[in-house]
Formats: structure tokens, sequence, C-alpha cells
């Protein structure tokens, strides 16, 4: 794109082919239309609905389930089939929503364009549709307007525009129509340019049109959109790699053994039908369901603390969080402009965002009421009460935003706009232009008017700075430099006092002061006007031998609640990161007293733009603040972290942020302040715009992988256990290990898969519910390429399913051997000892469920009762056990026999081996292991 901003009006036209004056012929629109096309953001192709379905299903760990399921029926067990179909159409259904809904963020953009705007073409004003907007047309604009594509300035009348939903920066901005020699500016500092989507807030001007369309700013940022590819969750990749290993260790179970099979001169269907089952125990098929409930479970927890979850999957990715980039704007602050330092003859007071009431300050510093008093009279904004729903007075602001501020102060110390303008009612005015940096307002002074209780201390202040014959008073506010160069006199304790050097000092140092500390400071002064001095004709003498009287500092405060916030962040091992548009100083300044930063160090945006990539990786590091940036610098940031291994979430509300709320792990974006774009961009929404919400929904993210990961270990302990005690016979018959070597399959498939069924299931689903360990928040996150058997995983599997499988087949093979040799004859042959390692196994895995509910906490220190589904789960498959075992018909089904009080009491004792062996290791953790794991 052209740098429009350094070329004079006169040099844009001429490139533009138009005229300042006229604008564009008719024969020019019609031929540049249709060479440039409409003024309209375009669509890319979207991914399309089959697309969207192909995704839901050809995932590895679904992969694996439809293979589940095809052996399923090939074993006749049709109803394992259906409930495994049931989880793959559930999960490709929900999945299949949220992404169609993230697909309608081109939409959302779309409707940001103008319908219609005011045009000049061929010396005559019209009024036509901002689709047909061209190059070189001539827009005229005033306050309301939304600008309706990119263009240079051609004329600026004290204009000002909202650009906070491009740009970042908090207040409007003043605009120009000078050229600007400056290289590389950002985008917040191009003066001179209006931009697509944003509005115009004060004053009127002229904006010939350069660029419409996909190649406005706005245009730029759709197409960033479009091409920017979302990343995998850290639960999908992990997901992933683990539907990729099972599916490999799936098939070499069934070869290992159907080959250990033929070697010990088995039936090779009966072996192949029982690798098949072993893969189909080896596949924990309820994790799908797991991980939904859990996500889902976690996303309405999450609902009820202001977290609206678009994507399930985001509910975990929050708990690996590493670095959360946030917006300043709107997110850590209010987005509202407040006056938080009066400044009067060198004594300042600091205003608390909290205090509500200055009048008790104005009663013993009435100084402090002439400052106001100046500021919301020389004030175009005004405040008015409307009835809340909670019927409450809420004072609402009309007018610019730093203007409202200084009203709202005023209002604050006892001071009515409404009245005072009563009063003292305005006669004449200058207004704001960019080069004075002042606003200037006269108004009448009636010497009869008594005071009132409301006003006395500012009027008092005021008379007696009047002369007797004085009718009219002159109000001037604006930059500071700019008022000293118009006065010549300073207030001072009700007293007039002359501007010395000394003075000047004392307010250069002041506003130097507040200046670093990010504030915009503004000055106040007035005189009497003199009797031979019109109050009704603007001269540029009213601005002249003025009586300095003070200084106010505006800015958009920090959220009250944020710190705390960001001190949780931190200490839960999350990095927060300041990334706006605002000034630096204003950045520094806000990220400071949130602890967001502990240093003075701010990367611009132009600082960016000339860093290769390395040494942006570096700085991203170590600099927490960057300021002044441009939609494709905070995309940068993003994907610096992301190489460097960080799970990144993007906060904002603006069209900026859109890319980067997509390309980061979780989009984070503000519901109330949020534009359409930043929503349907991101993965969660804050119903309350709070900072603070993101760290309670970053502790249920951590639930949430917690008790997932607390049911892999689970249930692939549990098939750990199932594959154990149908390995260990086939390898002793294989190498011929006495007479233990005899022994028949320990289990039948059918019973391998019932075992799958009922353990895995409900207590299964009971993990996805379990409440928050102690010390969640209290800990790093987890390396996000960490795989689920990291951390003691792989050998909790190995060692307590070698322990299950031993427990449970070692009782097994003791009642084999004491039943000695089945009779072939007999049909209920070798079903008593296999009832057995069926029951000890069963009841083995409960007693796993209870122990692994915590990773170092001990059941008894958790309370039985804390979890109460899993209570409830575990005792229905104790019962659903016992009905295997005892009901005559289901005895047939699963070639089951009914077991004796004794040995039904010792398969329940010698199944606790397994609970009490995970709860001596549990000891052994905490004694070695304060810090939580």
């Amino acid at each position: 794109m052209s740098h429009w901003y350094q070329q004079s009006p006169d040099e844009v036209a001429r490139k533009l082919s138009s005229d300042l004056e006229n604008g564009l012929s008719t024969e020019q629109v019609e031929s540049l239309q249709a060479k440039h096309g409409p003024n309209e953001l375009i669509e890319a192709a979207g991914r399309g609905p089959w697309k969207i379905v192909w995704e839901q299903i050809s995932g590895p760990m679904v992969i694996l389930l439809i293979i589940a399921a095809a052996v399923s029926v090939l074993l006749h067990e049709y109803q394992d089939a259906i409930v495994i179909l049931l989880i793959v159409v559930l999960n490709a259904v929900l999945g299949f929503i949220q992404d169609y809904r993230a697909e309608q963020a081109m939409a959302a953009l779309k409707q940001m364009t103008v319908p219609h705007v005011r045009v000049r073409r061929s010396g005559r004003v019209q009024e036509i549709s901002a689709l047909e907007l061209v190059p070189g047309d001539l827009v005229l604009l005033e306050a309301g307007n939304v600008v309706p594509a990119d263009g240079r300035l051609i004329e600026a009348q004290s204009l000002r525009a909202q650009e906070a939903a491009l740009t970042g920066e908090s207040e409007p901005v003043e605009k120009s129509d000078s050229a600007i020699s400056e290289d590389d500016l950002a985008i917040g500092d191009r003066r001179n340019l209006g931009f697509m989507g944003t509005q115009i807030t004060y004053g009127r001007g002229s904006l010939m049109i350069t660029e419409t369309g996909m190649n406005t700013e706005l245009g730029n940022i759709a197409d960033m959109l479009q091409t920017v590819e979302a990343e995998e969750t850290p639960l999908q990749r992990r997901l992933g790699e683990l539907g990729k290993g099972l599916a490999i260790a799936a098939i070499g179970i069934v070869a290992v053994v159907v080959v250990l099979g033929l070697l010990d001169q088995q039936d090779w269907k009966t072996m192949l039908l029982t690798g098949m089952a072993m893969a189909v125990a080896a596949v924990p098929e309820g994790l799908p369901a797991v991980a939904t409930v859990a996500l889902a479970l976690g996303a309405r927890k999450m609902l009820r603390r202001h977290a609206l979850i678009r994507k399930l999957p985001a509910v975990e990715t929050l708990g690996s969080v590493t670095v959360i980039c946030s917006d300043k704007t709107g997110t850590l602050t209010e987005n509202r402009m407040t006056v938080t330092a009066i400044e009067a003859a060198g004594d300042r007071i600091t205003i608390d965002n909290r205090d509500v009431n200055l009048t008790g300050r104005v009663e013993t510093n009435p100084e402090i009421s002439l400052i106001l008093g100046v500021a919301t009279l020389c004030n175009d904004a005004s405040l008015h009460t409307e009835k809340s729903e909670a019927d409450d007075d809420e004072p609402q602001s009309v007018g610019d935003p730093t203007e409202t501020a200084l009203v709202f102060a005023a209002t604050q110390a006892g001071l009515d706009k409404n009245a005072l303008e009563e009063r003292l009612p305005r006669q004449g005015e200058i207004p704001f232009e960019s080069d004075r940096k002042r606003m200037a307002t006269v108004h009448a002074v009636d010497a009869s008017d008594t005071d009132s209780e409301e006003t006395s201390a500012f009027v008092k202040e005021l008379r007696s700075a009047m002369s007797g014959d004085s009718q009219h008073v002159i109000f001037v506010k604006g930059a500071v430099d700019s008022l000293l160069d118009v006065s010549s006199r300073v207030w001072n304790n009700g007293e007039i006092e002359t501007l010395d050097e000394s003075w000047r000092s004392r307010i250069d140092g002041a506003n130097a002061d507040l200046a670093s500390n990010g504030m915009r400071v503004l000055g106040m002064a007035f005189r009497p006007l003199k009797s031979d001095e019109s109050a009704d004709s603007p001269s540029a003498d009213w601005e002249s031998d003025l009586i300095f009287v003070g200084l106010t500092a505006i800015v958009d405060p920090a959220r009250p609640e944020v710190r705390d916030a960001v001190h949780r962040c931190k200490t839960a091992g999350i990095r927060p990161v300041m990334i706006t548009g605002d000034h630096p100083l204003t950045a520094r300044h806000i990220a400071k007293e949130l602890g967001i930063s502990d240093n003075d160090r701010v990367v611009t945006g132009s600082e960016m733009a000339k860093m290769p990539e390395n040494e942006l990786d570096a700085v991203v590091q170590d600099v927490s603040v960057f300021a002044r940036v441009a939609p494709e610098h905070k995309l940068r940031i993003v994907q610096s972290l992301q190489k460097q291994g960080e799970v990144v979430a993007m906060t904002g509300d603006g069209v900026n942020d859109a890319p980067a709320l997509k390309r980061a792990e979780i989009g984070v974006a503000m519901g109330i302040t949020g534009t359409d774009v930043s929503k349907e961009a991101s993965e969660m929404v804050l119903t309350d715009d709070n900072f603070a919400t993101i760290v309670g929904a970053v502790e249920e993210g951590r639930i949430v992988y917690d008790n997932i990961r607390k049911f892999i270990m689970y249930t692939m302990t549990s098939n750990s256990g199932e594959i154990w005690v149908m390995l260990i016979p086939a390898i002793l018959a294989v190498i011929g290990w006495g007479v233990v070597g005899d022994i028949p399959l320990p289990l039948l498939p059918l019973q391998i898969l019932w075992i799958n069924l009922v353990t895995d299931g409900l207590p299964g689903l009971a993990l996805a519910v379990e409440p928050a360990e102690r010390e969640t928040m209290n800990r790093p996150p987890y390396p996000p390429n960490e795989n689920f058997f990291g951390r003691g995983m792989a050998s909790h599997i190995l060692w307590v399913g070698l322990l299950m499988g031993a427990v449970s087949l070692g009782t097994g093979i003791v009642y084999w051997l004491a039943d000695g040799p089945p009779d072939p004859s007999d049909g209920a042959a070798n079903r008593h000892w296999r009832t057995i390692v069926f029951t000890v196994l069963t009841f083995s895995q409960m007693g796993h469920v209870l122990a692994v509910r915590s990773h170092k906490e001990s059941l008894f220190q958790q309370g039985l009762f804390s979890n109460k589904l899993m209570l409830a789960a575990v005792s229905l498959t104790f019962a659903l056990q016992l009905g295997v075992i005892y009901v005559p018909f289901l005895q047939n089904v699963f070639r089951t026999t009914a077991l004796n009080l004794q040995d039904l009491l010792i398969c329940l004792a010698i199944s606790t081996l397994v609970f009490w062996a995970v709860e001596v290791q549990k000891w052994w953790i905490r004694k070695n292991s304060p810090v939580p794991q």
C-alpha cells in the first residue's frame, strides 16, 4: 500500500486522477468500478459442511473406534458395536456444530461496511451505497459516521475518530489533513488517514478514498483471518498420538495372540477371535465419551463463572495455557476515561477509581473546584441519568470520552454541569484545533446571582478573581505547553501571582511526571473578559494573558480485580503479556500497575516491523509489553511464542484481534464490548468482559485435563491387566513351563468384553466429575508437548496392570489346581476357576478406580463421599458383576458359575491388594515430593 500519509492532498488527488473540489466524474466512476469491483470484503470459500464432517470422522481415535465397532460385529457383540458407533456420531455432531459456527467470522466482518455515504461526484453531493465507492471518491464525514473505506483526509475540522476496534487505542484520535514526513508509521500514528470500520466522534471533514474492499486495512485483517490456520489444541494432539499408538498396539496384540496360539497348536479361529477381543479390550472406547462429558461439564461450570465456551476442546486447552496475550483497552482496563489526578499550584490529589465523592476534598481545597468548574464548562460533553433495570441511577455519557471524564469528575465534586450552564450561560466559543491544542468558551456572569449550596465553592473562587465591572469570563482547556504559551499569571491559594520561571518549571515538571505515567494531561486556565472585549465574536485576543489554574490527568484505569488475577496467573506459572495499539507510556503504566511487567521495557510495532524472526523470538521471551502494534504484529507475536513451545491464549475485543485470536490455541473474546468478528474467531467469550474470569476458566481447564488423564490411567491399567491375564498362560504354554503351561484360556472373549464394558463405562464417567485436587492453581502448567503417558503414567500402567493380572491369574491357577483336571464330558468344565479370575479382575479394577481419584492424596483424605457419582458407579458395577455370577440366565451367557460365600469373600479380599498397593505408592509420592505434581 502506498504511503498516502506522506503525500499532500494535491499529490493524492493527482495520483488518483481526482479533483479536490469536484471529486470524480461519472465516466471515471464507471471505469474504476469495473476495475476495482464493489467496496466489500470478499468471503473466501469456507470448508463446507461435508469437509467439516470428514474432519470429524477421520481422526485416529475415531478410526480406531470404528475398527473396534467392526470387531464387535465380527464377534456378534452388536450392542457394543451400536454403543461405540453412537459415541462416534455424537462426537461428530458436536464437533460439526462448533466448527460450522466458527466459519461465520467473515459474515460478521462484512456487516461492518457502511450502507450509505455522502460523496461529491462531478461537483454535486450525492448519497450512495458504500459498495459503489472507488479510489478517488471524495466522501464527506461528520460526527457519527462510520468511515466506509480507507482514505486520505483532505479536510479535517476538529475531526476525531474512534479507532479502538482497529488499533486498540482507547481514546479518539485527533485527525489532521497535513502530510506526515516520518517513515513506517504504525496505523495509530497515521493521523491524516481514515480507516474502514472506524467511527467519527467529533468534528467534520472530507476523505479521498485511496483503497477499497480487500485492499483496506480491515480487508487485510479479513485476508489474514481467512489464511490463518487454527491450531490443534493440546488435547487434540495428545488424543491423536494416543490413537495412533493404540492402533499399533491393537494390531500387535492380535498378531502375538494368534502366533502363540498356533505355536501351542490351538484352533486358529478361536485364537483370532480371542486376539480381536483383546484388541478391543486394549482400546478405551469410552475415552471420547468421557472426554466429551468432562469437557461439557467443564464448559457448564465455566458458564456459571461468566465464560462461554464455543468449542469444547478449548476447556482443556485453558488448563495447558502457558502465556496469556491480553489486549489492554476494555480487557485489562475499564474502557472508560477517568480523571485520576488533579494538581493545583503544586498541590496534587490523586483520585481512586472507586472514589465517587470528591466533595470533601473540594471543601478543603477550593482550587480543585475551580479547576473542575473550568473543565466542565469549557466542554461539549454531557451526562444524563437513566433508570437501569436495577432501578439505579446510572450516569450515561454523551460526547468525547476525555471530555466526559472531566464532566463526571466535576459531578463527583458536586458540580452539576446543567446547573452551572444555567448560571453561567455560554456566549461564545473557539473550537478545539490541533494546531492550537486548545478550546475556549466565554460565559456570562450575573453579579446579582446569589450562591447556591452546590456551586458555592466554584463561584466563590471565580468571583474572587473577577473585577467589579466584568460581566463575562473566558475558560480555556488544552495541552499544558499550549496554555503556558498564552498565560501570564497563575492562581495560587485564592490569589493571582505572576507566572515566572519558577512557576513554569513547577508546572512543566508536574506535566512531565503525569505524562510519563501514561496519562493524558490537560491544563485549565481562565480570565475575566475586559469590558471593551466582545463576548459574542470569537477573537484571538481571548486566548491571551490567561490565569493558569491547574492540571487534570486522565487515563483509562485498570480494572481493580485484574491485579489479583494477574498475580494468580503468575502463581499458576502462566505468563501474562500485554499487546495493545495504545501509546507506549500508557501501556507501560498499566502493565506496571497490574504487575504484568516489573521493568520499563516496551517494544512498539514499528520496532517489531524491523526485527527479523530470530530477533523477535528472543524479544518475546523477555518483553511483556508491546504497544502501538498492528494486527499483523499481534499475529507475529503469537506465532513466535508458539514456535518456542508455548500454549497461547489471546484475549481481545476488536476487529484487529481476530487473526491472532484464531491463530492462538485459545482465543478469548469480550462478550460485552467485543465485536462479532472477535467472538466468531474465538474459542471462549467472557460474558462479563472480566480478565479475572480467565483465571477461573484456567482452573476448570486444569481440572478437566487432570480428570481425562485419570481416566486414561485407570482404563489403560485395567486393559493392561486383562491383557496380562491372557498373555501369561499363552507364553507359559509355548515355553512348556510345567503343569501351569497346560492351563486353558483364563477368560472367554465375551468375558473380556464384559469387563471392558462395565469397568470402563460408569466408573470412567464418574472420573469426569472428580472435584479439583488441592493446589491445582499453585503449580505451573504441564509441558504442552507432554503425552498422556508422561509423569509416571506409563510405569503405573505397566506395574499396576501386571499386579492386577498376576493377582487375578494367580488366584485362578490356585483354584484350577485345586479343582483338578476337568472332565471333558462336563459342559461346565473350567467354569469355577474362570469365574474366580473373572471376579477378582473386575473387583480389582473397582479398587483401582477408587485409588486413582487423586495423584497423591489418599482416598481417606479425599473422603469416600466427595464424589458420590463414583461411589454409585462402583456399587452398580459390583451389583452387575454379582448378577453375572448368580443370575442363571446370565450364567449361561457368560459361562460362569455361582460362587459360595467363602469364595466370594476370598475374591473380594484378594482384589483389594491393587487398591492398597496404589495407596502405598501415593504415600511414597507425598513423602518425597511435597510440591504439587
